[in-house]
């Protein structure tokens, strides 16, 4: 083997020990309590920047560092499980995965506040020799990644087998109301693996900034993913698997950076995410059966009677919308314009989502989809805006559907796990892709909007095509609600088990429910292309699935109104509140979460 070989197994196996400080934490966590912590990988954020605080301001030696991070994580895993999750006992199976989600947002950007976007230099606490080994090298810090991984899997063994505590916690993850039933404090134990998972992902994260020397407030969503796709890869729940997954994570990546580049180094982590899904959703250490029974449905419907609203009502306040250019206020109508554009977001997810029961973290890549297909269309193809547009959602509703349909079989936890890798993909691919897309450049200079000849560029004109099309795609999907495929599609959400057992083919009505919510998330994406002139990989990142979804909750999921009158609030709203721009996603964190506490059934309630 030769000596860069050498390195890149060395560098592998350090990475994979890290990513199993984050994966046991999180196999731990799913264990106890059935759930998939998204806000994990912020714990990890808070981890490394309270070691570079210790570090920079009070000057510890390593150890005090490690205990620093240790103590401060764990109290942050507390509070996310007594705070945020514990309330909602007894709640929808998937709002708990959803508060995790608003979790990590508040997170995220109080860290953002606090520290600003800025990245950060952690500085070595350890000597920086390295001794020659075989043609390569190895460090003292690789040496203490390793030993730090190793002892924390000797004391978690310990822990689990030999204390009371342990104990509780093994027999939790068995049978939580057996364990209830013979005398287990469940509430101690969730909030005691809370800590324990806390401290692992805070360890991990600073043993990441002395690795690569660099720490920011983006680091935690790629945490969290790589996080679950090591889960995934040893099994949902099982703590050994999750060691090992780790390590066949880290050693991939590695080697596949050696082979491709470093541009490719998370698309190899999501594909490998889907592969398991799609052929060994339980893991490799798992025995070969069915997927195992989930706790939830895989939707987040909270029986409710949906708000009635007269169609006068609705007739009028499309009247209105209409007249809103007559105002001569450019800014009210860009806001109103973007306002629009993420409604027909909202439509496609809400039909998804809401109607059939499939919760899709990863839906801004059918925006991404339309947006350069649309682009291309026009750009290198020559056809006119007005064509490209429907034809970049015909697009969209395919190749969407084509991408999804192999997780159509999976349901809770893993739909929303496929999703979230499925949208990552898109986007990786379209960076690395440069023969088409141009890859990171973007594609600038995409010819402005405009229907046979009618320049409709302007912030009027704009505004008044993304009400048109709006109002369209909104009749469309009523249509489709109140038709015998929108009964079906609610049949398969409510209860996918009697559905078969009528005779009705789960896949394909899951394939067109994707297929009309990707043609309208396409066409949104489209529009959006049009009317900024440039786009690139980063446009449609995973922050727009995530409000998406806020927005979908905060109107009530499955109700075309609501998904309209959600993206206004959350996109008109801030805008008209300037000095609150800064703390957007901590609002947006905040309204998730009091929605899902308070409120799940939306404001126009759930259809």
């Amino acid at each position: 083997m030769s000596g860069a070989w050498f390195d890149y197994t060395v560098n592998g196996f350090v990475i994979g020990n890290i990513y199993a400080l984050l994966a046991v934490g999180l196999a731990l966590i799913y264990g106890v309590a059935n759930l998939v912590n998204f806000a994990h990988g912020s714990v990890y954020v808070v981890g490394a920047y309270t070691g570079w605080a210790a570090i920079t301001y009070l000057d510890t030696p390593l150890p005090v560092t490690l205990l620093c991070v240790i103590a401060v994580s764990a109290l942050v895993g507390v509070g996310i499980e007594r705070i945020g999750l514990r309330p909602l006992h007894g709640s929808s199976r998937i709002a708990p995965l959803l508060a995790t989600i608003g979790i990590a947002l508040v997170l995220d950007q109080v860290l953002q506040l606090l520290f600003t976007p800025d990245p950060r230099a952690v500085p070595m606490q350890v000597p920086e020799w390295r001794v020659a080994i075989g043609g390569g090298t190895i460090g003292a810090l690789d040496l203490l990644i390793a030993g730090i991984g190793m002892i924390s899997a000797v004391v978690l063994y310990s822990f689990l087998r030999f204390t009371k505590l342990g104990w509780a916690v093994r027999a939790t993850a068995q049978d939580s109301d057996a364990a209830q039933q013979m005398g287990v404090d469940v509430n101690r134990v969730n909030m005691a693996v809370f800590a324990i998972a806390s401290a692992l992902s805070g360890v991990s994260g600073v043993l990441v900034g002395m690795y690569y020397n660099q720490i920011s407030t983006a680091m935690s969503f790629e945490a969290t993913l790589k996080g679950i796709v090591a889960l995934i890869i040893g099994g949902l729940g099982n703590v050994p698997g999750a060691i090992a997954g780790s390590l066949i994570l880290g050693l991939t990546e590695s080697y596949g950076i050696a082979l491709f580049g470093t541009s490719y180094r998370n698309l190899f982590a999501f594909v490998l995410l889907i592969a398991m899904l799609v052929w060994r959703p339980n893991g490799l250490f798992a025995a070969r059966r069915s997927l195992p029974p989930e706790p939830m449905t895989g939707t987040f419907i909270a029986r409710s009677r949906p708000v009635a609203v007269p169609r006068w009502a609705v007739a009028a306040m499309i009247a209105v919308a209409a007249l809103l250019p007559l105002l001569d206020q450019p800014y009210l109508l860009q806001i109103g314009a973007n306002s629009l554009m993420y409604a027909m977001l909202a439509l496609s997810l809400t039909l998804v989502a809401g109607t059939v029961g499939q919760v899709s973290l990863g839906h801004a890549a059918l925006l991404a989809i339309g947006g350069y297909a649309s682009g291309l269309l026009a750009m290198d193809a020559g056809w006119p805006v007005a064509l490209a547009i429907p034809a970049a959602g015909l697009v969209t509703a395919a190749l969407g559907t084509l991408l999804v349909f192999p997780a159509f079989r999976l349901t809770g936890h893993y739909v929303s796990i496929a999703t979230l890798g499925i949208g990552e993909i898109v986007a990786l691919v379209i960076l690395n892709w440069t023969g088409l897309t141009r890859g990171a450049i973007g594609l600038g200079g995409i010819p402005p909007l405009e229907v046979f000849g009618i320049d409709l560029g302007s912030v009027e004109g704009t505004y008044w095509l993304c009400l048109a099309v709006l109002v369209l795609l909104a009749l469309l999907q009523l249509r489709l609600l109140r038709s015998h495929l929108g009964r079906t599609w609610r049949a398969i959400r409510d209860d996918p088990v009697a559905a078969r057992s009528y005779g009705v083919s789960g896949d394909r009505y899951k394939a067109l429910a994707f297929g009309f919510g990707g043609f309208a998330a396409g066409i949104s994406g489209a529009i959006t292309a049009h009317a900024y002139s440039y786009i690139n990989h980063e446009t449609f990142g995973a922050s727009i699935s995530i409000l998406a979804l806020t927005m979908v909750i905060l109107g009530g999921l499955g109700n075309v109104l609501g998904a309209v009158l959600g993206a206004t609030l959350l996109i008109a709203l801030p805008e008209a509140f300037r000095f609150l721009a800064e703390y957007r996603i901590l609002i947006y964190g905040i309204v998730l979460l009091l929605l899902i506490r308070f409120r799940p059934q939306g404001l126009m309630g759930t259809v």
